[in-house]
């Protein structure tokens, strides 16, 4: 069942960069952007459930959406944490001005920097670990925000930033809120959640495919709407990511 979750996603996401991409996605299938963004959540809720066990991965993927709506919930409201924005009807259906779908969106984006940040901490004495695991994790997250809130404000306007800031009129507190956000997310799990391990298995590969899928997909938008600098940016520094995961990840494979 796992499996035709996972090809399914691969289906829409293929879909999704042809249509999104060149905009050739019509109005009345709109809904399809929150079809997609709720199975790539699940896709990384499956991913940890076969990492940690069901209800461990249940449960975190369940604090994870709940906790991310209510935070985007407060900043749409109050201002917190990220500055003064608010969503459009473009993002799909809302609970008190906050879509549904951003809590799958924050569980994907946990999921993909969880994998890469979980690689490259590996083998290293405890306490240094954990500390890669969270740091290397928050910033994967801003990673892909730097990509992400540009597309999604300039290009397909899902929501609108009240304030200014240097890059693409987006305020630095945006950045800082989501590496604080993702670092929270993280230390939840190491407080909380099994101990990390290295595994080689399929779904943590599918995992950090992932990162540089949704990566990928935002750069395709992101070159029609002609943020240049977004893309040499973030391409970047997903390579030096990917670099240090493979590094890592034949380092600690060639030890064991």
């Amino acid at each position: 069942m796992t499996d035709y979750i996972y090809r399914f996603f691969i289906f829409w996401y293929i879909c999704g960069v042809i249509l999104v991409t060149f905009d050739l996605l019509p109005p009345w299938l709109e809904w399809a952007n929150s079809v997609f963004l709720i199975t790539a959540g699940v896709v990384a809720g499956i991913y940890f459930s076969k990492m940690y066990g069901i209800w461990s991965g249940i449960i975190y993927s369940g604090v994870i959406i709940i906790a991310s709506i209510f935070i985007e919930h407060l900043g749409v409201e109050y201002d917190f944490l990220f500055g003064s924005y608010f969503y459009t009807e473009n993002f799909g259906l809302k609970i008190v001005d906050t879509p549904i779908t951003i809590g799958f969106a924050w569980l994907l984006i946990i999921g993909c920097s969880h994998e890469l940040a979980r690689v490259l901490s590996s083998g290293l004495p405890p306490v240094i670990s954990k500390l890669v695991f969270l740091l290397a994790g928050a910033l994967m997250a801003v990673t892909i925000d730097l990509i992400l809130d540009p597309v999604a404000f300039k290009v397909k306007e899902y929501w609108i930033w009240q304030e200014a800031g240097l890059y693409y009129d987006i305020p630095f507190s945006n950045f800082f809120g989501w590496f604080t956000v993702a670092a929270v997310f993280h230390l939840i799990f190491l407080l909380w959640g099994p101990p990390l391990k290295l595994d080689s298995s399929l779904w943590p590969r599918r995992m950090s495919l992932l990162f540089g899928m949704i990566i990928f997909m935002f750069i395709c938008i992101a070159f029609i709407g002609k943020l240049f600098f977004a893309i040499i940016l973030v391409s970047m520094l997903t390579a030096v990511w990917y670099a240090l995961y493979f590094w890592r990840k034949s380092y600690v494979q060639t030890r064991s």
